[in-house]
């Protein structure tokens, strides 16, 4: 696979193959604060490695790996390529140098043989002598800034499928498939490799994380608040309430009734990335069933997960855009003129076929001619 450059396609790729695992002016948007505070950053950070060994499929590689903070991509590996993917990695490149020899030695002479020989055997211990194989591994740890709590985590998932998880609480292998009882059982008695892991994730990994955040701060610890609008395809489908361009993606949102959330009518879409790392999302409400003078009383609520801040948008008819033109925004007479201008427009297209016949030649009759 020489000259790729995998982007944000193959990391979403990636990432949802692991373990089978939506007028401004006008719309009545505001602020509510509960509290006499900005928007606050991100309650948890995470740091997570994205690790991918395959057998028999072509035109990719046998090895790759992708390191993400806070779900933005920071780094990545394969046969051909290893580096920093943000300005801000690059820096922590060079002033932690020793860290970047401990990602390459990863990346070329550990884990690709680990993969390679994990894969082997499990293709002899269940009989795959042909075909697509594919090994996942997922680790990483998570930091909640307020609390201090750190939780670490590591599983492996094969062909698609949960195939093992460490427990660094008990320190044991949970094997969430029969398939993986024997390694589960073999893995349990290698008492050093999981003190490694527990150390690895719990006191390691959040330190390269503080690291990361410490100068990725302007983009990893930013807020970006969202732009929210009312959707509307016809006037008999659903509102959605459509919020982009906001950053982190840790962020809710709901459709509240007289200042309660309700699910009823209630259809939540998938969080998005756009093109320039920000996210969107929407949530949509059926109306069909309520009296339109009963529309104020419901209310789009957007909200980043940890924060006091609200964003409140009332479903207010006028504010809707919707591709579809209600006869009533016809201004009065409106039919008539557009009889009359498509007539004016004939009239116009007739004189310039005639101004043309009569510039290449062709003359009206003389007066004893016509006679």
């Amino acid at each position: 696979m020489q000259g790729r450059h995998p982007g944000s396609e193959m990391q979403v790729r990636h990432k949802r193959s692991l373990f089978s695992s939506k007028n401004q002016s006008k719309m009545k948007t505001f602020l509510l604060f509960l509290l006499l505070c900005h928007v606050s950053s991100a309650v948890k950070h995470t740091l997570r490695y994205f690790l991918t060994g395959s057998s028999g499929v072509s035109a990719f590689p046998d090895f790759l790996c992708v390191l993400e903070v806070n779900n933005i991509q920071a780094a990545y590996c394969d046969a051909d390529i290893f580096g920093p993917k943000q300005d801000w990695g690059q820096t922590v490149a060079e002033h932690d140098p020793d860290q970047v020899h401990v990602y390459r030695n990863e990346c070329y002479n550990k884990k690709p043989f680990l993969f390679k020989e994990m894969i082997s055997t499990l293709k002899q211990r269940f009989n795959q002598t042909e075909g697509v194989h594919i090994l996942q591994l997922m680790s990483g740890c998570e930091l909640d800034d307020t609390t201090g709590q750190v939780s670490g985590f590591l599983q492996y998932g094969y062909d698609g499928e949960d195939f093992i998880v460490l427990d660094l609480n008990t320190l044991t292998w949970i094997a969430p498939t029969p398939k993986a009882v024997i390694t589960k059982q073999r893995w349990d008695t290698e008492r050093l490799r999981i003190e490694y892991n527990k150390r690895l994730y719990t006191e390691i990994c959040p330190q390269w994380l503080k690291k990361f955040l410490h100068y990725g701060e302007k983009t990893l610890l930013r807020t970006d608040p969202p732009s929210v609008s009312l959707l509307q395809k016809t006037p008999s489908s659903a509102v959605s309430c459509h919020a982009t361009g906001f950053y982190p993606d840790r962020a809710l949102m709901f459709w509240s009734k007289d200042g309660e959330e309700i699910h009823e009518g209630v259809e939540h879409g998938e969080m998005l990335p756009n093109h320039d790392g920000t996210f969107q999302m929407s949530v949509d409400l059926t109306v069909s069933s309520v009296p339109e003078e009963d529309w104020r009383k419901y209310h789009c609520v957007f909200q980043f997960d940890g924060a006091e801040d609200r964003i409140i948008t009332e479903l207010d008819g006028a504010a809707i855009r919707t591709n579809s033109i209600p006869p009533s925004e016809f201004p009065a007479g409106g039919f008539i003129g557009v009889v009359v201008g498509l007539l004016l427009l004939l009239l116009c297209m007739a004189a310039l076929l005639l101004w043309k016949k009569n510039k290449n030649g062709f003359r009206a009759a003389s007066t004893s001619e016509s006679s």
